[in-house]
């Protein structure tokens, strides 16, 4: 199977999980808070809503919960059914649509839509640089002009933390040490690199980002940047103990979270950053 494919095929094969994943635990829950608050800040109070690599739909509940007509497209065909499932279970159906679709090429008119998302990380499993341009310029090509265009993806330094932490304490075959520096410099965890390593993946295949790199590439595609975040910012190395803290910690935690928004020295650091764009 081609490294293209690969992402995909981990996506088909998660289930439910991508639904359940952002009320798993605080670390999560930390991601779909600062996402909904940046999302409930800056969308229009209506109109239609193009929710790129939406998966299993919790967005597009979300959206479709407070009036917006939403899109959803997705390359996962068993999650573009479960996010139909839910929209059904929530008595939103008739406000969601959904269908298969890819973010380098979506099937989609020019200034269709009043908003777009693409959250989660798609652009981060878009694992072709080119691909990842072509990739931003239709997210700009299909919102209409002054639309908010929304884009997470996943951190590179706090990848590079997470498996600096844990160098040494975890069984040899989970342990993957070794990769940090190539890693660092092209942030590809990719078939290139565990094939150098010969290693079998703990995970799927992406592209992680810096944050200047997310900024340079958005603005290159004719967005306009006006925030970058740190959706868990500098707690992000606490998401395996979060849910062992007490109520207190847990609410200073959150509280740092909000206070650093927008610091973008703060999202560099995070395991997932959202930049908040427009047309």
């Amino acid at each position: 199977m081609s490294d293209e494919r690969e992402p995909r095929s981990y996506y088909d094969e998660y289930g439910e999980r991508e639904w359940d994943r952002l009320e798993r635990d605080l670390y999560h829950r930390l991601e779909w808070e600062e996402t909904t608050h940046f999302l409930g800040r800056d969308l229009p109070e209506s109109g239609r809503v193009l929710d790129v690599g939406g998966g299993a739909g919790r967005y597009s509940v979300w959206l479709a919960e407070r009036g917006h007509e939403v899109v959803l497209v997705d390359p996962s065909e068993p999650q573009v059914e479960l996010a139909g499932t839910k929209a059904a279970e929530h008595d939103v159906d008739g406000q969601v649509t959904t269908g298969v679709g890819d973010v380098r090429a979506l099937p989609c008119d020019d200034v269709g839509f009043d908003a777009t998302l693409c959250l989660g990380g798609p652009l981060s499993h878009v694992l072709d640089e080119g691909d990842r341009r072509a990739a931003a310029g239709e997210l700009e090509r299909v919102t209409r002009p002054g639309g908010p265009v929304f884009v997470s993806v996943m951190g590179r330094l706090a990848a590079l933390q997470t498996v600096a932490r844990l160098s040494g304490r975890l069984p040899p075959a989970e342990d993957e040490t070794e990769l940090l520096p190539q890693l660092a410099r092209t942030g590809n965890y990719d078939h290139e690199l565990l094939t150098a390593f010969d290693r079998e993946p703990t995970g799927p295949p992406m592209h992680l980002f810096r944050v200047a790199e997310l900024v340079r590439l958005l603005e290159e595609a004719g967005l306009a940047v006006e925030t970058v975040t740190g959706l868990e910012s500098v707690v992000s190395q606490r998401r395996d103990e979060f849910d062992v803290l007490a109520d207190s910690h847990r609410d200073a935690l959150r509280n740092t979270v909000e206070t650093l928004r927008g610091d973008r020295a703060a999202a560099d650091l995070s395991g997932h950053m959202l930049a908040v764009t427009r047309v």
